[in-house]
């Protein structure tokens, strides 16, 4: 019998398998564990630090043993999905919600000389400021800044970006600097760009209507070859990013105010994306400051076509503002239309409404890493069936998840959120419901290879 102490929620579980997987223990016993790949060592979002007990976990696997190398890891941090129990420990969930996944990008810039990366850049600017902070108290400035950062943040964080720094009443938020494809890595600036003018909607209509204030922001992205790195003292590094685009991006946004529109997007990000994909409106050209060319610039207003992700993200604080009673909800309605199904809930109900939403928020993160996402459903299907859940219980699950996002929107509820959101719980559960003959491709994939 081992005893696992979870620190922070101060949380004492007892278990006498020592063939599952720390992880496995976690979610067995309805404990929020973040594991984006779905457990198969191929992302770190599962990592825990050790108290105490080290020595009661399993050694370090050879999956785990090149991670923790590559990203120069102490002893105390472990991959929960690589470990298994065989005594006592107290551990510490690192990574805690979805928005906390881009941090650990950062682990993949190189220490000392910087590196030249394919990367977009975003300015998000707040808009008469000055005035805003002689209208207000100083205590009342800090609180509608800090909302002001966190909601304007969050668009960046849900789109594999990361926030490089605030500069006073200014959000900069990077994509790419851990990989991927230039049109991926524009298409989630845009799409956090868009979801930005979403959020100071939200923003103003929630939160601001009560200090009698309204918040308008300027957009700027650009996309361009870029030096990230963990630069200056030896005893105090940082992640710094140097380059022209950086600086193209900033006057972009400031170009804003001239043309009097919201968003604009330079020339580079505009052809980083399949043509006719943006719904573009009015198209500048402007020298910009310390440039001796013309630049074209274009004004953002959306994509032409729904974006799935977008949609997902713009409603989904509304969703989980009171998530345990979403989930209540979710579940009383679930009992009431197949009463048979309350047999496999054996006890704790909040907990297993807290793993719910817990699992719907980390889905729609995870959507800007997909190949990340598929495994990740593939191994939740597999435990879901081991749990009794059969294939046909799932349309049922679609139709009462649906009928629940719509009444907790309620006015805010569209035609075209709801079939985002039909269309994302589709994909959900095909995946989840056919882990087993993906699993059979990969098995046939690796072996091939």
């Amino acid at each position: 019998m081992a005893s696992i102490l979870y620190n922070g929620i101060n949380q004492l579980i007892t278990t006498f398998d020592q063939d599952s997987t720390l992880l496995d223990i976690s979610l067995e016993n309805k404990i929020p564990h973040l594991h984006e790949c779905g457990g198969n060592g191929r992302c770190t979002t599962c990592r825990v630090r050790v108290i105490e007990g080290h020595q009661n976990l399993s050694a370090r696997t050879m999956v785990e043993r090149n991670t923790a190398h590559l990203r120069r890891w102490d002893p105390a941090v472990r991959l929960a999905c690589q470990c298994r129990v065989k005594g006592d420990v107290v551990v510490q969930r690192l990574v805690w919600t979805g928005a906390e996944v881009n941090k650990l990008q950062l682990e993949t810039i190189p220490e000392g000389e910087a590196e030249e990366r394919n990367i977009a850049i975003l300015f998000c600017d707040l808009r008469n400021f000055t005035r805003i902070t002689s209208q207000n108290l100083a205590f009342d400035i800090a609180h509608m800044l800090n909302r002001f950062y966190t909601v304007l943040g969050d668009p960046i964080l849900m789109n594999n970006g990361i926030i490089y720094q605030y500069v006073g009443d200014e959000i900069v938020g990077i994509f790419g600097t851990a990989g991927g494809t230039r049109q991926k890595n524009a298409t989630d600036a845009i799409r956090a760009a868009l979801g930005m003018q979403y959020a100071i909607e939200r923003l103003n209509h929630m939160e601001l209507k009560d200090f009698d204030t309204k918040f308008e922001v300027g957009v700027g992205v650009n996309f361009g070859r870029a030096f990230i790195g963990h630069l200056g003292h030896p005893k105090h590094r940082q992640f710094t990013v140097i380059g022209d685009p950086v600086n193209v991006a900033s006057r972009i946004q400031g170009y804003t105010k001239v043309a009097k529109v919201k968003t604009l997007i330079s020339e580079s990000i505009y052809k980083s994306v399949e043509e006719g994909t943006l719904e573009i409106g009015n198209t500048f050209r402007t020298q910009l400051d310390g440039k001796d060319f013309e630049s074209q610039l274009f004004e953002l207003r959306g994509f032409r076509e729904m974006d799935m992700n977008l949609e997902l993200q713009s409603s989904l604080d509304f969703i989980l503002k009171n998530e345990e009673g979403f989930a209540r909800r979710f579940y009383d309605k679930v009992f009431t239309k197949a009463p048979g199904v309350r047999a496999l809930f054996k006890s704790d109900m909040v907990s297993q409404g807290r793993l719910l939403t817990h699992m719907l928020s980390g889905i729609v993160y995870s959507l800007s890493r997909p190949e990340y996402l598929k495994m990740g459903l593939r191994t939740l299907g597999k435990s879901h069936e081991k749990y009794g859940v059969r294939p046909e219980y799932y349309p049922l699950v679609e139709e009462i998840l649906l009928e629940t996002i719509r009444e907790e929107l309620g006015a805010l509820y569209t035609e075209k959120l709801g079939r985002a959101w039909k269309q994302a719980l589709e994909y959900i559960t095909s995946q989840m419901v056919n882990w087993e003959a993906d699993e059979k491709i990969v098995e046939m994939s690796n072996a091939a290879n």
